[in-house]
């Protein structure tokens, strides 16, 4: 009998930019980063793009992009900074999905976010509509390809919700992290 198993890594980052300066500023609780999103690019985003295989010795072998092998979703804001700030690691989650496409017969690791984080079945049809719309089109701008799958916030949902997305074209959802 063979056993598989499905790894999700479920990437958000709640838009930390000061709206009058359109900037990040200086969080001290990220010490000794400047912000929580460069912290946890660092220390989460960027090891899983470049982890590192050593042998018994503890001497590097390889280096692994492991979103290759992870099924992920990133929230739109996240992968706007990650693209902006880190854009080596931002090409390499892009290229793992790329891969995973021509390796698992046109089936991607990357799933679609529901785009500002809100929690849907709180919100009114049309607010749901474009959550859904503009999780899709991000998606299709970075990735180059419509998403199977979309991840909803807080993996809230209802009917509504279910709906809206299969008329969009998206086939599954995640019901609990």
């Amino acid at each position: 009998m063979k056993r598989y198993i499905c790894i999700h890594g479920h990437f958000y980052q709640p838009p930390r930019e000061n709206p009058w300066l359109e900037k990040i500023e200086f969080q001290e609780s990220a010490y000794p980063y400047h912000d929580w999103n460069e912290r946890v690019n660092a220390e989460c985003y960027a090891p899983i793009a470049v982890s590192r295989i050593v042998d018994g010795s503890g001497r590097i072998t390889r280096i692994m992009n492991n979103y290759e092998k992870l099924n992920f979703d990133f929230g739109p804001t996240l992968l706007s900074w990650i693209e902006w700030h880190s854009p080596h690691i931002y090409k390499k989650i892009i290229e793992a999905d790329r891969l995973s496409v021509e390796n698992r017969s046109g089936h991607g690791n990357a799933m679609a976010q529901a785009y500002n984080h809100m929690i849907m079945p709180l919100a009114n049809r049309q607010d749901k509509v474009t959550q859904v719309v503009w999780g899709i089109q991000d998606f299709r701008k970075r990735f180059g390809r419509q998403p199977e799958g979309m991840w909803l916030p807080e993996a809230a949902v209802d009917t509504e919700t279910l709906e809206i997305m299969n008329e969009h074209g998206i086939k599954f959802t995640v019901l609990s992290p």
